[in-house]
């Protein structure tokens, strides 16, 4: 029998390994995890960022009240789902020339704040001083939101009144928070929410009021008149604003309605 040349049988030693090799490799799996997710498939989702109150959960949290040069401004969110759905200003400067900037600027800003879901916002040209004031109370909200991590503060129907029980402000004493039923005057609804700890008004403010024409004018005089009242007496047994007869009656009927729900 005719012996392989050494040489030869090197030769094809090596020559069968390459193919093994080359065997293998087209075996390989099309795909693995490090490809798939550098093609994005298969990669978990990435985390979007979620600026303003966007706290998991329900419920209500004010904002430390912001000194400004012309008065307080103090911000109240309402978070549903971890979206803020409503803001509004608990304070406001008011007297004077401030209650015709108060008037124009506060809703401006609760709508910003309510597009934007967070603080990052407009100052309302003009109103400088309370729109500044306004964004570090709503910041203040916001964190208290997201400290909170959304716990259930309560929510309902404002239409027909409702009970919003929790910690409100700094969350030191228990506090209910109570919307009272809707009123309607010749002139618009009015609607009062309060806040009741220990048995006593802490806080009063206009969900809904009068407003358009002239009505802007006498609402931003009268309500923050009816608030204080209504925190002073801790009752509905408050005498009515000059010159805001029927806001002020129907202040005074939502107040009581509220009062009742929170059990006199």
């Amino acid at each position: 029998m005719r012996k392989s040349h050494p040489i030869r049988r090197v030769v094809l030693a090596g020559a069968a390994t390459v193919s093994g090799i080359v065997l293998l490799l087209s075996l390989k799996p099309a795909s693995d995890p490090g490809s798939a997710q550098a093609a994005g498939v298969g990669a978990p989702p990435a985390a979007s960022a979620q600026g303003g109150a966007q706290a998991a959960g329900s419920g209500t949290v004010t904002g430390e009240a912001a000194q400004t040069q012309y008065g307080a401004v103090q911000v109240r969110l309402t978070v549903s789902n971890g979206k803020i759905t409503r803001a509004e200003a608990v304070q406001a400067p008011k007297g004077g020339q401030s209650d015709q900037i108060t008037a124009n600027a506060v809703p401006k800003l609760n709508q910003a704040v309510v597009a934007a879901q967070g603080a990052d916002i407009d100052a309302v040209s003009g109103a400088t001083y309370t729109s500044a004031g306004y964004k570090e109370s709503l910041q203040s909200a916001i964190d208290k939101a997201k400290a909170a991590g959304g716990s259930s503060q309560g929510s309902g129907s404002q239409g027909s009144g409702s009970e919003d029980s929790g910690s409100q402000g700094s969350g030191a004493a228990q506090a209910k928070t109570v919307t009272g039923s809707v009123a309607q005057t010749q002139y618009g609804a009015v609607q009062v929410r309060i806040t009741v700890s220990g048995g006593k008004i802490t806080q009063a403010e206009t969900v809904q009021a009068p407003k358009g024409g002239q009505s802007d004018r006498i609402t931003a005089n009268a309500v923050p008149k009816l608030n204080q009242a209504a925190v002073t007496a801790g009752s509905a047994d408050i005498d009515a604003v000059s010159g805001a007869t029927y806001t002020s009656a129907g202040y005074k009927e939502s107040l009581q309605s509220a009062l009742d729900q929170a059990g006199g």
